[in-house]
């Protein structure tokens, strides 16, 4: 048996995370590198908000930046066959790009919600489907790890989401059909759900919202904070690794505790 340290190693291989030009998707793609892995990133950005290219210096290994819009079929096929051709051969995705509106539902609009859906979704979905065709080519194994949230469990307090929340239900719903589609080929499936997570997207929803929503972010988790993106990325790490061969259909809930009841309930039980 290999050591634990081996075991979640990334060493040498090779892995595409989308969206990974900021938040949560950067923190991946960082400790995907430090843990030894080469990475392709795939953004709408035309160039990362992170060090996306220091981290080769850093841990010797190999990064990649292709522009997209996983929403687009062209788009995405284009930028992912860059990314394969970049990489040469692919271990696994991390499908991290993601938006999200929060106004009051009879004010959604069909335009903002279909582009929800086409990211989150769809994006998701073919950016998976891309991922599974280039490995039963390489006739390799893999893992692909989806990014889904807290949202697909628990409706977050103060917050009008509806339309996200949908999209991210279906997100862990298909990590969960697929991975026992794909068992069969050695490709495991498994998702990850973030609950509040400091990044620009939160910092954005907290200057939208109510002081007393906002303050919620630190207050509703049972752990007393809003997370990091470095609270999320250990968990992709270990699902892309050798550590979770046996893992698969699984969603690995980041979030405080909030999907077990809001914190500070307790405090009305002290004298």
């Amino acid at each position: 048996m290999a050591s634990i340290k081996d075991r979640l190693s990334l060493n040498g291989r090779n892995y595409i995370v989308t969206g990974g030009a900021m938040g949560i998707g950067y923190a991946i793609t960082h400790d995907i590198a430090e843990m030894g892995g080469n990475v392709a990133v795939l953004d709408l950005r035309p160039t990362p908000l992170e060090p996306v290219h220091d981290l080769p210096k850093k841990f010797g290994i190999k990064t990649d930046y292709f522009q997209c819009d996983v929403s687009d079929e062209a788009s995405l096929t284009a930028a992912f066959e860059h990314a394969v051709e970049s990489l040469g051969t692919i271990d696994g995705i991390v499908t991290a790009a993601g938006i999200a509106i929060d106004k009051p539902f009879e004010t959604q609009k069909w335009e903002e919600v279909d582009k929800i859906l086409q990211v989150n979704g769809m994006g998701s979905f073919f950016a998976a489907q891309l991922a599974v065709k280039q490995m039963k080519k390489q006739k390799s194994p893999g893992s692909i790890v989806f990014i889904a949230s807290i949202t697909s469990h628990v409706n977050l307090p103060g917050y009008r989401m509806a339309g996200y929340n949908m999209s991210k239900g279906g997100i862990r719903m298909v990590a969960k059909a697929l991975s026992a589609e794909l068992a069969p080929a050695g490709i495991r499936v498994n998702s990850v759900s973030p609950a509040f997570i400091e990044t620009n997207q939160t910092k954005t929803a907290r200057d939208h919202t109510t002081q007393a929503a906002g303050d919620l972010m630190n207050t509703a988790p049972p752990l007393g904070r809003i997370g990091s993106a470095y609270d999320v990325s250990p968990a992709v790490v270990y699902l892309l690794s050798d550590a979770a061969a046996y893992t698969t259909g699984s969603d690995i809930l980041v979030s405080g505790g909030i999907h077990t009841g809001r914190g500070g309930d307790y405090d009305m039980c002290n004298s």
